[in-house]
């Protein structure tokens, strides 16, 4: 006599929607009651790829992965240093004669940085240079932020000791303030504040010495007129030879 198995059926108190935060392991739980001789698989909904069969793994991406808790009848899918691409519906499938599936919707937080203030930033010569770069929608704190100017790392222990970088946490945003007292020439140039959690951002410095932004503007200005001039006399003088010389 066959004998014959109850239909499994999925455990629907199991969360429908999962958030991770970008670069941690995202995990989508998926609880399946008598199972029997049936297969659980997970499938990404957006290429109809099957990541998981039973305990196999068979994306490309290692970051896939698939842990299986007996007692709990959970399958869970894990996506280690999940990423914004990885965002979107997940489904859980069970290998019955007509397939069913649970879906589950993975969300990716994606913490961001900016630097407060204009792209370009004048300062004169003695005065403080203060910077300060904002690290929101993290639910997390980064690990570390640092500070570069050009591809330096900005170093707060230096001999000149004028430098000095400031952390702030309010809530799910972070402040790094960066700043040099005392500015000199040399501490022109491109600034970038680099989390671990987000992208880099820059903005450009300039210390004057005894210019104005309009007068740097101006010579720059200046100096390509004079370069197109230099350029327009030297065609217009091999014309006037070319014809000289005739064909």
């Amino acid at each position: 006599m066959r004998q014959v198995f109850e239909p499994p059926f999925f455990d629907t108190t199991t969360p429908r929607n999962v958030t991770a935060l970008q670069g941690k392991t995202a995990h989508l739980h998926c609880k399946v009651k008598r199972l029997n001789n049936k297969t659980v698989s997970w499938i990404r909904s957006r290429d109809l790829h099957i990541l998981t069969t039973g305990t196999d793994t068979y994306a490309n991406d290692a970051r896939f992965q698939v842990a299986r808790d007996a007692a709990r009848n959970d399958w869970t899918l894990m996506i280690k240093f999940v990423q914004a691409s990885d965002a979107g519906l997940y489904e859980c499938q069970i290998s019955t004669q007509t397939p069913i599936s649970y879906p589950v919707y993975l969300s990716v937080i994606v913490p961001e940085s900016r630097i407060l203030g204009p792209p370009e930033m004048y300062v004169d010569v003695g005065s403080v240079l203060n910077l300060t770069c904002v690290v929101t929608n993290s639910p997390e704190p980064p690990k570390y932020i640092f500070w570069y100017h050009g591809d330096e790392v900005v170093s707060y222990d230096s001999d000149r000791g004028d430098i000095s970088v400031e952390t702030r946490q309010s809530g799910s945003q972070l402040s790094s303030q960066l700043v040099v007292r005392r500015a000199r020439p040399s501490d022109s140039g491109l600034y970038s504040c680099s989390p671990s959690n987000a992208q880099s951002v820059s903005t450009r410095v300039h210390v004057l010495n005894g210019d104005t932004p309009a007068a740097m503007h101006t010579s720059g200005a200046v100096e390509k007129r004079t370069l197109m001039r230099r350029v327009l006399l030297w065609a217009l003088a091999a014309a006037t030879f070319g014809h000289l010389l005739g064909p």
